[in-house]
């Protein structure tokens, strides 16, 4: 199992946005994580597909886009060809999610599904064998510097095993309120994907970056 950081680049410095990533692909983090808010299914408005398309050939990461929109089968096509290697789905926001992956699918990109925090792991059981990653939130979507919640850690070792039992190779990532601090016991519940925005960004992106790789790769 790979395991991999994914700086969320809604902490970013847009000044300096294309310096930053790179700083965090010379320090090892292989994915990006984009963070893209309706104001409708979260209360917050962040970026799009033109920032995505803008960005995505700045670096050779894998674009992650996190879809926290209603209804985003609205976009898959869109974020596709802005340059989105991985779309991830919220659960609560599809009215048909299984034509939504099979969307996301169809163009030749791969699946994440996200749970907010008050959603059961049990309620994707069915899909996991339809996708290729499960974001667990572990906090509220909308809003950055957030506490970890605690039970996420509880969710995510319910996952691992739903996971292992059906025998399947599905990653788990975990977006919200981690850092160097409690990034062990994320990685320790069975998670591979960590998403970091604060943790990354804010002082140092490149010392930041290389400090959470040293953490992930004594699990390799």
């Amino acid at each position: 199992m790979d395991y991999i950081l994914a700086p969320s680049i809604l902490s970013a410095d847009f000044k300096v946005l294309g310096e930053q990533m790179k700083l965090t692909e010379d320090n090892g983090a292989k994915y990006l994580h984009f963070d893209v808010m309706d104001g409708m299914f979260v209360p917050s408005i962040s970026f799009g597909m033109p920032v995505l398309k803008s960005i995505h050939n700045a670096t050779d990461q894998v674009m992650d886009a996190h879809l926290m929109v209603q209804e985003p089968i609205r976009y898959v096509e869109a974020f596709k060809e802005a340059g989105a290697d991985i779309v991830t789905i919220h659960l609560e926001a599809c009215e048909d999610v299984n034509a939504t992956i099979a969307k996301i699918r169809e163009c030749g990109m791969k699946v994440g599904l996200s749970i907010c925090p008050e959603t059961p792991v049990s309620k994707v059981e069915d899909l996991l064998k339809d996708i290729d990653m499960l974001l667990i939130m572990s906090v509220h979507p909308g809003f950055g510097g957030q506490k970890f919640i605690p039970e996420s850690l509880d969710k995510i070792r319910e996952a691992r095993k739903m996971i292992t039992d059906q025998g399947l190779s599905v990653d788990i990532q975990v977006d919200g309120g981690i850092y160097q601090t409690n990034v062990k016991e994320v990685l320790d519940a069975g998670a591979n994907i960590i998403v970091a925005g604060s943790a990354v960004f804010k002082g140092d992106p490149a010392e930041n970056t290389k400090a959470m790789m040293e953490i992930l790769k004594t699990y390799e």
